[in-house]
């Protein structure tokens, strides 16, 4: 059993004991912070709140109502949904929060919390902090009676997201529809299973192959949208029969693409795509987190814009494209964040940009791929015994490379010409995590080798 409590919001596996996994007493306890935080910071008595389809989502959803209303806060429930739509109807009902009931791309014995402010943006580090010392110390109040919170139920909301997207300049629906796309797409068993159908109905796709799109929760494969857990798909898609695969993730905000021929297009090159796609028609900044491909900095350079990375975490990429007046931006797992629409990661607008530039660039997956400078990441960890100086051992790698240019917003990032190493801290266990990218996938390696090697040697000199 796991509940891991973070700035962002509230992670857990279900069942156990209190305190050690996500029970309803947890859920109760966090939704009534976040709550009581929401009262004090905007006076606003309101919170949307919406769910992706995992098995335990009715249970914790009925639990976040009543909690919520016993605060006094008016619900409107969207039901199942995806994290983007709820992220748009939060400011759009002027709301004063939204939380989302998704684990994400996690395994169905997990659930979470995950937490909006007024705008329908991840909370910051600041706001969860504050919403963890309510929960700490309990310190809520619930209303009396007579100002118990009304509860609403919506189903409008895709509709309106869709919508949103298909009026998008940027989004050539005539040209979609020409383009007669032959698509698969597998949303393993979640909520992207009736939202991504609907929206390529919208954009006038007519072939579409269903695999996965019963949204009853019962995970078909591990949710996380990586090469390894795409083997069905990719059989598919083997067959000869269709243009290109999407993949999403059970809350709908990662998307993956799959090639004619069943190969991977790459999760880190969906951002890079669409931003090239965008970058031709708004010239302009893009954002991407340190632990994403250097193919981002050099399609939006060959644009005439400037790259800017961020730390690694959704909110802090959208405080640097604000920063940055970035016009595109994301995380490279598939996360597309396009601000013309909103502040957040959505697989469904990344859907609609991508299908447009394919369909205008005549291009098949494999020959559109082969456009972008090919680049490989090697993800490695080193794990240390407790009590292990992390932030010392990262100083002195820091020092050892000090002629190369070095980024310290998060971890370590040390670059190496078109190379680079990226070393994180987990602030959960004695772990760091390296990232090393390269052209090659053995160049990667042997960086990110290189690199542990340093480590390893720096800790043997600390034990002497």
């Amino acid at each position: 059993m796991a509940l891991i409590k973070s700035i962002s919001g509230i992670r857990g596996t279900i069942g156990g004991k209190v305190g050690e996994g996500l029970t309803p007493l947890d859920v109760v306890k966090f939704s009534a912070a976040f709550g009581t935080w929401v009262l004090q910071k905007t006076n606003n008595n309101t919170i949307v709140i919406g769910r992706d389809a995992r098995l335990s989502g009715e249970m914790v959803n009925r639990l976040v109502v009543a909690t919520l209303q016993g605060l006094g806060i008016n619900v409107i429930d969207l039901g199942l949904s995806t994290t983007p739509t709820v992220e748009m109807a939060v400011p759009d009902k002027k709301a004063g929060g939204g939380i989302i009931l998704t684990a994400s791309h996690n395994p169905k014995q997990w659930n979470a919390l995950k937490l909006l402010n007024q705008h329908g943006e991840f909370i910051n580090d600041e706001e969860g902090k504050l919403v963890l010392d309510i929960a700490e110390q309990e310190a809520f109040a619930f209303a009396e009676v007579t100002k118990l919170g009304k509860y609403t139920q919506s189903d409008k909301y895709l509709k309106k997201h869709i919508k949103a997207i298909l009026d998008l300049p940027l989004v050539d629906v005539a040209a979609v529809k020409a383009a007669n796309f032959k698509v698969v797409v597998d949303a393993v068993n979640s909520s992207g299973g009736f939202a991504v159908p609907m929206l390529l109905e919208a954009l006038g796709v007519q072939h579409i192959e269903k695999l996965y799109c019963e949204p009853d929760g019962n995970f078909a494969h591990n949710p996380e949208p990586l090469p390894e857990n795409l083997g069905e798909i990719a059989r598919v898609l083997q067959k000869g029969k269709f243009d290109l695969g999407i993949v999403v993730d059970p809350d709908v905000d990662r998307l993956a693409l799959v090639n004619e021929d069943g190969s991977m297009f790459g999760e880190e090159y969906t951002l890079v795509a669409v931003s090239d796609y965008v970058l031709q028609n708004t010239p302009g900044n893009t954002v991407s987190n340190l632990s994403s491909t250097r193919a981002l900095r050099d399609v939006t350079e060959k644009a005439g814009g400037t790259y800017f990375a961020s730390a690694v975490g959704e909110v802090n990429v959208v405080n640097m494209m604000k920063a940055q007046n970035a016009i595109i931006g994301g995380e490279g797992n598939g996360g597309i964040i396009y601000p013309e629409l909103h502040y957040g990661r959505d697989a469904l607008v990344g859907i609609a940009l991508f299908l447009t530039h394919l369909a205008k660039s005549g291009l098949t997956m494999t020959r559109l791929r082969a456009k972008y400078p090919s680049y490989y990441i090697s993800k490695n960890k080193i794990e240390l015994t407790q009590g292990v100086d992390v932030d010392a051992i990262l100083a002195k790698v820091q020092k050892q490379y000090a002629k190369q240019p070095i980024n310290t917003i998060d971890g370590v990032k040390i670059e190496f010409d078109k190379e680079w190493v990226h070393l994180r801290k987990s602030n959960t266990e004695p772990i760091i995590r390296i990232y090393a990218e390269s052209d090659t996938l053995s160049t990667a390696d042997h960086l990110a080798n290189k690199i542990i090697g340093d480590i390893k040697e720096i800790i043997s000199e600390k034990s002497e």
